[in-house]
């Protein structure tokens, strides 16, 4: 083997290692540019998982206070019945 086959050859081989880094480049920014999508995506999610769960909370609470109302508006009512069937007993 000569020096010009021996150059050939080690030319050859710098334009493999070239061509090998410039795809590992490119798999890396493309690896960069999936992880920075699926960041954003879960950024999202989160803050969607937030509000929904802030709503429910809130709808969860005016359930909570009509009940309460309702509870004591009904409790109300029994109570006047009962006065006023008291009432009719004793002195109707």
């Amino acid at each position: 083997m000569d020096e010009t086959q021996a150059a050939l050859i080690a030319e050859q081989l710098r334009h493999a290692n070239s061509l090998l880094q410039a795809q590992i480049n490119a798999v890396e920014a493309e690896l960069k540019h999936h992880r920075e999508l699926t960041d954003q995506r879960l950024k999202i999610l989160e803050t969607h998982s937030q509000d929904h769960e802030t709503r429910i909370r809130a709808a969860t609470d005016g359930v909570t206070q009509f009940k309460l109302w309702s509870g004591l508006a009904n409790a109300g009512s029994s109570l006047f019945s009962l006065i006023a069937f008291v009432k009719a007993f004793l002195f109707g």
